[in-house]
């Protein structure tokens, strides 16, 4: 007798992880809600792409919070501005090089200045 096989052809597809991340980090998935999309992001650590908008409602902060949340970001933006700064700025000659080392004895060293000096 001759077995026949089935021959099933299954329509799913299977995605991984780190596509799932790369598809959310091109933009904005078209099948999904922003809720489901938002879940999604947060499950698999995938940050929003660049051209993104961070999120702030002020109904949600009361405004001692959203004046905190102001003076944060401007010392981040001046910390940040200092930084560029100092990155531009040559450091001087003698900064940029490392201290000599001072010279230390050497027991191989002093053998043989003891050998040339007996010869002599």
């Amino acid at each position: 007798m001759a077995e026949k096989r089935k021959q099933t052809r299954s329509s799913g597809t299977v995605v991984t992880e780190g596509a799932a991340q790369a598809a959310l980090r091109r933009g904005q998935a078209r099948e999904l809600t922003p809720e489901e999309e938002k879940v999604m992001r947060l499950r698999l650590g995938a940050s929003p792409p660049a051209t993104t908008a961070l999120e702030w409602t002020e109904e949600e902060v009361s405004e001692d919070l959203q004046i905190e949340l102001q003076a944060m970001q401007i010392e981040a933006w001046m910390k940040w501005k200092a930084h560029l700064a100092a990155q531009r700025t040559p450091r001087p000659a003698a900064a940029r090089t490392a201290p000599a080392a001072a010279p230390r004895p050497s027991r191989a060293k002093e053998k043989i200045i003891r050998a040339l000096r007996r010869k002599t």
